[in-house]
């Protein structure tokens, strides 16, 4: 394939899949509305800004670039306590703007979608495979469980055929530091840590006597560039795993394969840095949860992909990029 949609290419996901593009060859086609998107991460880029739901503008990208052969799916609401306070705007964006898209995807004879999708749809658990029981905890998580949903009803009912890659966190940045986490509060453990370090404060570790490796919580993490290593591969590979014959809606599970305790998580920080990370022990908040990762081997059998790049990695480039964030993001 010669050239891609990619809805919401001006995130940090989304660009960088742009990124690894370019650099395979493949030209990327953008659409974002820039809610959250940076214009500098499309600057130089096939771009158009817009809502994935205006059919209108769709149509005029298929009608300049006819020559799309599938689209990749990146651009939702992703924040689980804004998603809280906001669940109305989190259905509206993740599904039914979601749908719309779909819908003028289908009308332009695009059928090949790769999904940008999450695995906080499954339960707590480790080594949790694509066969296993979703309960998402969060209106964030329940609009992507619905949106996959209503994707594999419609891939029944419809030429449309999907591949969902299924992650947590994505860590890191791109290796040429064109582009990277555009949030300058990010939540997840990482970049809480991040910020901590920076500040010269202690890191709490909440709670130590889970059922894990060393009794601190487990997550999962993956290098951005290998998110979109394996979106390339979906996209490259589509047609022999999800054939016109046969089931036509495909989720992936992507990961590390074995996730990171909180411990783990603080030893590779220091790792990278070479200095001691303050922390200290705090019992567990309410609702958390021991935590969960994926198991990765249908990713491995039928993208032939594996995360290249590891934990120390990830938080090398995450350090690397904010050092230089300030030189890219101009309002910063």
């Amino acid at each position: 394939m010669t050239k891609v949609l990619i809805l919401g290419g001006a995130g940090f996901i989304g660009s960088t899949i742009a990124s690894a593009c370019l650099d395979e060859g493949i030209e990327p086609v953008i659409l974002d509305d820039l809610s959250t998107g940076r214009p500098e991460f499309v600057t130089d880029r096939t771009f158009y800004r817009g809502d994935i739901a205006d059919g209108h503008l769709v149509d005029r990208i298929f009608r300049d670039h006819p020559d799309i052969e599938a689209a990749i799916g990146c651009a939702a609401q992703i924040v689980v306590p804004e998603s809280v306070a906001d669940p109305i705007g989190y259905y509206d964006t993740n599904v039914t703007k979601g749908l719309a898209l779909v819908n003028h995807l289908l009308r332009n004879g695009c059928h090949r979608f790769v999904f940008s999708g999450s695995a906080a749809i499954y339960d707590s658990g480790q080594a949790i495979t694509e066969d296993a029981p979703l309960k998402p905890l969060s209106p964030y998580a329940r609009t992507k469980a619905a949106f996959e949903g209503a994707l594999e009803d419609i891939t029944g009912g419809s030429p449309l055929r999907v591949i969902t890659l299924r992650y947590f966190n994505p860590i890191g940045a791109d290796p040429k530091l064109r582009t990277g986490l555009q949030t300058t509060r990010p939540t997840h453990a990482l970049g809480v840590m991040i910020d901590r370090y920076r500040a010269g404060e202690p890191y709490p570790v909440t709670g130590t006597d889970w059922p894990t490796r060393d009794g601190s919580g487990i997550r999962d993490y993956v290098h951005v560039q290998d998110l979109a290593r394996a979106h390339i591969a979906a996209v490259r590979r589509f047609d022999t795993v999800v054939p016109e014959s046969g089931p036509r809606y495909l989720p992936v599970n992507l990961g590390s394969g074995t996730g990171t305790t909180v411990f783990e998580l603080i030893k590779a920080f220091e790792d990278v840095t070479g200095e001691p990370l303050a922390h200290h022990v705090t019992g567990a908040r309410p609702g958390d949860i021991a935590g969960a990762y994926p198991a990765i081997d249908r990713a491995r059998a039928l993208l032939d992909w594996n995360p290249e790049h590891s934990l120390q990695e990830g938080i090398a480039a995450a350090l690397a990029w904010i050092k230089i964030r300030h030189t890219i993001l101009k309002d910063e």
